[in-house]
């Protein structure tokens, strides 16, 4: 091709608006406080890939560091990023449970609230050669012997671990006895549900989708008002007989003692790639819904959420 003929089909496509978009001059660091292979992972890198693909950014650097519900990576983000204006944590309702229950040194208060991007429910899986078959077996077991079934989930104080708790105070079984076996991460707890080390595994369906695909786990309920989408042959905790619902949302924060304008530029790129095709299709992909929450308005929901998840843990027993 003739360089003036490639250079008026570059004019044609920059008008066209069909040019990748010059990715902004920022280096990005994404603290993940928990292990690879688990919700807050899975949403670190899919933000970090569409921050990327929609030009808000030019690199991202990812660190994991998990445990006790997300405290200790939020202890070294808010440690060792102060007033860094290019740092992001991934944080959810679960890192509110868990400072719920465990009152970690480190508060969340400390970080810059940004922005809730999305939420999903939970479902309960068993492995395959279980002998459960539905919700109703697990609820028999526990009912006889509340100890004798093991829960694998998230850190104490997720959404898995409350879900379960709900459950026991449905059945008339003390929240207490409820014999719940934390993991650092998704990839931890998957191995320990396919290795039978726990009876009942709980997280976000995208992270089991392809173990329930392929025969190795089976779903046997959900946490949400109606059917997934992704998954239209699983029933409801409700439409078995038990009243438990409850959604996991997902957001970041910035680091601390970053300024309005700062906080604000971040938002702006965030805004800029909840927009973006990539974070469509990872959305799409992982059975996510659109939360986008931003500014005071997102300060305020954080509020609300520690005394509503505060309010749910009393109710189900678990302080």
């Amino acid at each position: 091709m003739r360089r003036d003929t490639f250079l008026k089909s570059l004019a044609a496509m920059a008008a066209a608006g069909v040019l990748p978009a010059q990715a902004a001059d920022v280096n990005l660091k994404m603290m993940i406080p928990a292990n690879p292979g688990g919700g807050w992972d899975g949403t670190g890198r899919a933000l970090g890939k569409a921050m990327q693909d929609a030009g808000a950014v030019s690199t991202v650097q990812y660190e994991n560091k998990g445990g006790a519900a997300g405290a200790i990576g939020l202890a070294q983000f808010v440690n060792g990023s102060k007033g860094d204006p290019n740092t992001l944590m991934v944080m959810g309702a679960v890192m509110i449970g868990g400072i719920i229950t465990g009152k970690p040194p480190v508060s969340l208060t400390a970080a810059t609230p940004i922005a809730r991007l999305s939420s999903e429910y939970n479902v309960f899986v068993v492995p395959a050669e279980s002998p459960f078959k539905t919700m109703k077996d697990v609820v028999e077991a526990v009912r006889k012997d509340a100890g004798s079934v093991k829960w694998g989930g998230g850190s104490r104080g997720s959404t898995e671990h409350i879900a379960a708790a709900m459950l026991a105070r449905e059945i008339g079984v003390d929240a207490t006895k409820i014999n719940y076996v934390p993991f650092r991460g998704g990839g931890e707890a998957i191995a320990a549900i396919l290795g039978g080390n726990v009876s009942v595994g709980g997280s976000g369906y995208s992270e089991f989708q392809q173990y329930i695909e392929s025969g190795k786990m089976r779903p046997i309920g959900v946490t949400s008002p109606t059917r997934l989408k992704l998954a239209p042959n699983v029933p409801t905790m409700k439409e078995q007989g038990f009243n438990v619902e409850i959604g996991n949302w997902r957001g970041v924060y910035g680091a601390p003692g970053i300024t309005p304008a700062q906080r604000k530029a971040l938002t702006d790129l965030l805004q800029k790639t909840v927009k973006s095709k990539a974070w469509a299709e990872a959305m799409e992909k992982n059975g996510w819904t659109d939360a986008w929450l931003a500014g005071t308005a997102f300060d305020e929901f954080v509020e609300r959420e520690f005394a509503s998840l505060r309010a749910t843990m009393v109710k189900a027993g678990m302080i």
